[in-house]
């Protein structure tokens, strides 16, 4: 479980991302609440993107031959993505990544946002942030749960604007929810009466010791707030409504996933992109990034094969 370490000063500590600062005293506690402390050059800073301030943190290899940039999903922050990070030095990856706008170190109302299109002014402040560095490309792009839904909306959108030379890869990619009919009926009903709703945990790995992390995890967001669904509606509708890319992103699905409607999102992903390349794991729920080690060098020796 996260060791004790104080948000806010760190989060007073940060110099600009840019700056590549040596950790500071409160950097370092965080890095070793979550297992980010690796043995690598990393240093964690600030940025700003949609009026928010935001954090982020770079891990960079002795000879990095690329670059990945890492998209947490809702209720996620960086320190939850050890696993996918180590991962991705061992394949002598620089990482990028930030805590998305109301999650972990960064501001905003917890857990919530009021357009889905301040998540892709996020993902556009990150690359002009590894522009700044100068991180190697080409540059990958891997988002979990909603920062796949970030991802394939940048890639949509973005076209030949994206700066993204190398592969993309989505683990558990939301499009919409699981019982998304009912969570729009909610939501109709809610919004008039209340911002948010008590968040539920729920089992989404099959590691038995990942739920009670995150049910002591300091960072994590306890609402679900009414703002963020009424978003995500809208950024339903955007996607379906987008035309199609000759993109072929890897696609990463657990079949015990119980968070989306992976039939209904897969469905949607392959009438979008030019035949992705999907890998259906039967036994995986829907944290990715957290679940079982054999489940994961599975996922990660498929990525392995399609960047080699």
């Amino acid at each position: 479980m996260p060791a004790p370490f104080h948000p806010d000063l760190l989060r007073t500590s940060l110099a600009p991302l840019a700056d590549r600062q040596a950790l500071s005293a409160q950097a370092l506690d965080y890095q070793r609440s979550y297992g980010l402390d690796l043995r690598v050059q990393r240093w964690l800073g600030g940025f700003q993107a949609g009026g928010f301030e935001l954090v982020g943190q770079v891990w960079l290899p002795e000879q990095p031959v690329a670059t990945m940039f890492l998209l947490h999903g809702y209720y996620d922050h960086m320190g939850l993505y050890r696993h996918v990070i180590e991962w991705a030095l061992a394949q002598g990856y620089a990482v990028i990544s930030c805590d998305l706008p109301g999650h972990g170190l960064s501001s905003g109302e917890r857990a919530s946002i009021a357009d889905f299109a301040l998540y892709q002014q996020t993902l556009d402040a990150l690359f002009e942030q590894a522009l700044q560095l100068d991180l190697p490309r080409p540059w990958h792009l891997c988002g979990q749960s909603t920062g796949g839904a970030i991802a394939v909306d940048h890639l949509l959108h973005a076209g030949e604007r994206s700066p993204v030379d190398g592969q993309v890869i989505l683990l558990a990619p939301l499009v919409r929810p699981r019982a998304w009919h009912w969570s729009k009926l909610s939501y109709r009903v809610l919004r008039h009466f209340v911002n948010g709703i008590e968040r539920q945990f729920s089992e989404n790995s099959n590691d038995p010791a990942f739920l009670p992390f995150l049910q002591a995890d300091p960072l994590q967001p306890r609402r679900l707030p009414t703002a963020w669904v009424g978003a995500l509606m809208a950024w339903v509708k955007r996607i379906e409504a987008a035309p199609p890319s000759p993109r072929r992103p890897l696609i990463v699905q657990g079949e015990a996933d119980g968070t989306v409607d992976w039939p209904y999102n897969l469905k949607v992903l392959k009438a979008k992109f030019a035949d992705p390349q999907i890998l259906m794991l039967p036994e995986a729920r829907h944290h990715l990034a957290n679940e079982l080690p054999g489940t994961r060098q599975r996922y990660f020796d498929f990525i392995a094969q399609r960047l080699g």
